[in-house]
């Protein structure tokens, strides 16, 4: 008797695949940027610099858990989702606040306005589509 291993539910269907395309592009502008500019400048804005690095390796997280699909990788993708966002809110509101403290501008920075507001807007899309995602799977 072999047992018969149950497929993920996919979550990169429909909608899925746009939120997947979009979190892919800010993954490379998230990790592109920061690298460069800790190679090339660390000393100059170091917590902005490395709150973009944290940011694309949040952006690459949740891209896996998308593409692999399932249950688990749901949950995990909307448990970083809401730490995503937490973050551009904590950060944007920060950059305002205290603009000294980021000489130098994060992908967070301004709750995205470089990255024309996606940072902010991507999460609120990506947990509201985890979550109807839950619903079509447990129907």
């Amino acid at each position: 008797m072999t047992a018969v291993q149950e497929k993920p539910a996919r979550l990169i269907s429909g909608p899925g695949i746009l939120l997947v395309w979009f979190y892919g592009v800010m993954v490379v502008g998230a990790v592109s940027r920061s690298a460069y500019q800790i190679a090339t400048d660390f000393d100059r804005a170091p917590l902005a610099y490395s709150l973009s690095a944290a940011a694309g390796m949040v952006y690459g997280f949740i891209t896996y858990s998308l593409v692999r699909g399932g249950e688990r990788a749901r949950r995990a993708a909307l448990v970083c989702c809401a730490a995503e966002l937490a973050g551009v809110l904590i950060v944007g509101t920060w950059t305002l606040a205290d603009p000294s403290a980021f000489p130098d501008a994060t992908v967070w920075s301004d709750y995205g306005m470089g990255y024309v507001f996606i940072p902010v807007l991507l999460p609120l899309s990506a947990m509201y589509w985890l979550r109807r995602s839950r619903e079509r799977v447990t129907r």
